[in-house]
């Protein structure tokens, strides 16, 4: 196993010490759980380890020094814990420190934030080596000028007779594997040099999230124009197969458009690295924003509900609009992000997609876990009801304002429902909404959610009829909003587009 991706699975308990026996892992994503105990030393032996994201846990202890060894390691994020003690010197040659969690609070991160107890450590003090006494031999002195002179020459030579060619051939596509970078909205090519300038080089202040897939950068492009860029871990650039594959299949997605959609603007793909190019979302991700007490409140009942039907909107092109149809595969608040005005557009729609070609459906099973349709456990196929069981989870945790990883507990016995109201799993930062037409709203997109979350695939709707659902018109509820218990909406007891309906195929 090389990678490894396990973020918000509600994990509890220490880090076992059998991770440590992955020899081969470059990547571990721990991070957005509930973990517990120290970091085990042992992962410093883990000699090929890229990328390490333990952050949002609740890991004690100091951070063990052999985590300084991993010379590979390039993506470090431990923050948000309660790690105490000095910071170890970190030997990576090519480190560059990124803090996913604290992303959702500023613009420069801070990998070891969270940790209060936690103590800078200090350079070392660079070697300096011994002059050498000896005297430099005298035929040195003689022939080193001259050579020099002469290697300064065959490169200015070299030099101009590349920007010769380079003016003669402006317009000849490369045919070397890696070199291509393309932008189809825009007049020309970018070149992956503007991109490693428009993020210096992917310092860490230009990072604005972290995912199972790749770093996020926010870039200023050469013709002035502000995009997201993610760097996917992936590494197939070498491969000429791969390089077509990927091609076409970042052609195809490019030609996606929807407004609840972000834009794929094109891609780059380099000997170095693989990026993606889309378009910037000023407020971020969905989970970011219902995790800060400002933006949360920010985000009235009318907000949110207009959230949810955009997500709503944007899976049903996908899945009933676009062909052949797109299944998601990782629906969550990580994955919808949001504008200056907050509304919704969902991303990530075909990286899983881009980056297991030659896969099925039945051999590919990603996604957030906490969002993941329980029958993907036995059966292994992705299918459009995944992504409807997702959209379910997420509108829950709109309305909630955090993951409803109790209420998906309980759904398995619902009699554990009957005196839970809906006002008591509603964000309570928000007040309780006094317009008729707010209320039948959140009561319409409520009852909706549990319908997405049946636990029998056939029995959930499609993305299409929870969209015909929302341009329904709606009845009088008939009972106060305080009156409405949990156990109604799942039975779908309440009255939505004039009758009682149950959506399902």
């Amino acid at each position: 196993m090389q990678y490894s991706s396990l973020t918000s699975n509600l994990l509890k308990g220490p880090i076992p010490q059998e991770i440590c026996d992955l020899a081969n892992l470059t990547s571990l994503y721990l991070s957005q759980n509930k973990l517990t105990g120290s970091i085990p030393s042992c992962i410093g032996s883990l000699s090929k380890l890229q990328y390490l994201s333990l952050a949002s846990n609740l890991l004690k202890g100091s951070i063990p020094k052999e985590i300084g060894k991993l010379f590979d390691l390039s993506n470090l994020n431990l923050s948000f814990n309660q790690l105490s003690g000095p910071i170890p010197i970190l030997s990576a040659t090519h480190l560059y420190i990124v803090d996913a969690g604290n992303g959702c609070q500023k613009i420069f991160p801070d990998p070891f934030e969270g940790n209060s107890d936690l103590s800078p450590y200090m350079c070392p003090t660079p070697v300096t080596k011994k002059a050498n006494s000896s005297r430099i031999p005298y035929h040195f002195k003689i022939f080193l000028p001259i050579a020099i002179l002469f290697t300064i020459s065959i490169l200015g030579c070299l030099l101009f007779s590349r920007f010769k060619l380079k003016n003669n051939h402006v317009n000849v596509q490369p045919t070397k594997n890696g070199d291509l970078c393309s932008i189809w909205n825009y007049d020309g090519k970018i070149a992956y040099e503007d991109i490693v300038a428009a993020t210096e080089d992917f310092d860490f202040r230009y990072c604005i999230g972290v995912g199972g897939y790749g770093s996020v950068y926010k870039a200023e492009l050469p013709c002035g124009k502000v995009v997201a860029l993610k760097k996917l871990h992936h590494l197939e650039a070498e491969n000429p197969t791969f390089d077509r594959s990927f091609r076409n299949e970042i052609k195809f997605l490019s030609e996606i458009r929807h407004r609840n959609i972000v834009k794929l603007h094109g891609f780059c793909l380099h000997r170095r690295s693989m990026f993606l190019i889309y378009e910037y979302m000023e407020k971020g991700s969905l989970f970011c924003n219902l995790r800060d007490e400002v933006n949360a409140v920010e985000m009235d009942w009318t907000k949110r509900v207009e959230i949810i039907k955009g997500i709503a909107h944007a899976l049903s092109y996908l899945h009933h609009d676009c062909c052949p149809p797109i299944v998601h595969r990782d629906i969550s608040s990580n994955n919808v992000l949001l504008n200056s005005s907050f509304e919704a557009f969902v991303a990530d729609f075909g990286t899983a997609r881009m980056l297991d070609l030659d896969s099925s459906y039945r051999t590919i099973i990603v996604g957030t876990c906490g969002c993941v349709a329980p029958e993907l456990a036995y059966t292994m196929i992705v299918t459009e009801k995944c992504d409807v069981y997702s959209f379910g989870v997420v509108a829950l945790e709109i309305l909630m304002g955090k993951h409803p990883e109790e209420m998906l507990s309980w759904l398995s016995s619902p009699t554990s429902l009957v005196n839970m109201k809906l006002i008591d799993v509603l964000d309570n930062r928000l007040p309780l909404p006094t317009s008729q037409l707010v209320t039948q709203n959140l009561v319409h997109v409520a009852t909706l959610a549990f319908a997405c979350l049946n636990p029998q695939p056939k029995s959930r709707p499609t993305m299409k009829e929870v969209c015909e659902e929302f341009l329904s018109r709606h009845t009088s509820l008939g009972i106060p909003l305080r009156m409405i218990s949990l156990l109604q909406l799942m039975n779908r007891e309440m009255h939505i587009g004039g009758k009682t309906k149950t959506c399902g195929v």
